[in-house]
């Protein structure tokens, strides 16, 4: 007994600082081939498209309509490939919790950080500034990628202009909530194929089954989808990009509530992890 007394005193207690859960959350994340997948997905998405839809808009702009040129904002064309790429960061955000319930590693993470809370508070973070940098990055790049094909062509915008650098910004805003959305719907529903189902549904179903309402009555409740509040926060104008002419919520107004389905999500998904079994 006495010979193994000190290495019983070296093995690890079992109750991590917040600060080793971030650091196993951070080797998880970087060296999962998922992540480079979707975030290689995201930036094609978010630039490539942004590339095909600033050059349309560019080849047809003489012979496009008055009022086609009167609401033509060039910021939120540039920005086009960002409804692509939320998809790709939504997959991600769910694999960043679903992947260790497919497998079983969860049992090795809860034996080891016991505090369900401090886990899931981890991968949030963790995920969230992964998500935000690249976000932003596509965001910027898709923004003066579009507008250097539109030069000549089309209006373009900088970011100097009333309204555009909230815009550009705001892509990459947009971007990290909806993946920490998906993340915290991974963490209630704790299943893959579950979770990207209700995230696609929620972000594009949603939106079509609301399209086929009456204005009056659709919009009142579509405004308050993800997919709109996404095209209103990358648009210069109130309108957005596909809001047929009816105002949408403000920058700072789509934002918070973004903020709150993204807290809301992941503050059901805590205390159904701390009661459930792994």
């Amino acid at each position: 007994m006495v010979a193994t007394a000190p290495a019983l005193r070296a093995l690890p207690s079992g109750r991590y600082r917040f600060s080793g859960a971030l650091r196993s959350e951070w080797t998880k994340i970087r060296t999962v081939r998922s992540t480079a997948w979707c975030l290689l997905a995201t930036v094609v998405a978010g630039i490539g498209i942004g590339i095909l839809a600033s050059a349309s808009e560019a080849s047809r702009w003489r012979n496009g309509g008055v009022i086609d040129k009167l609401l033509f904002d060039p910021t939120s064309v540039s920005l086009t490939g960002l409804i692509f790429g939320q998809l790709a960061m939504g997959v991600l955000g769910v694999l960043t919790m679903s992947a260790e319930y497919g497998s079983g590693s969860i049992r090795a993470t809860l034996a080891a950080i016991p505090r369900r809370p401090v886990v899931l508070g981890a991968k949030a973070v963790v995920f969230g500034v992964v998500a935000f940098v690249v976000s932003e990055a596509v965001s910027f790049a898709a923004f003066f990628v579009g507008q250097a094909i539109m030069a000549g062509s089309a209006p373009t915008a900088t970011l100097s202009d009333h309204g555009v650098l909230p815009a550009v910004i705001g892509g990459g805003l947009f971007l990290t909530l909806l993946g920490l959305f998906a993340l915290g719907l991974a963490t209630i529903i704790r299943h893959t194929a579950g979770s990207i189902s209700t995230f696609v549904a929620i972000l594009l179903i949603l939106p079509l089954v609301d399209s086929a309402f009456p204005a009056k009555i659709g919009w009142p409740i579509g405004r308050y989808l993800p997919a709109t509040i996404g095209s209103a926060m990358t648009s210069t104008t109130l309108q957005g990009a596909h809001a047929d002419f009816l105002p949408s919520f403000p920058f700072w107004h789509g934002f918070a509530l973004l903020c709150a389905y993204a807290v809301g999500a992941l503050v059901i998904g805590g205390l159904l992890m701390v009661r459930r079994d792994p």
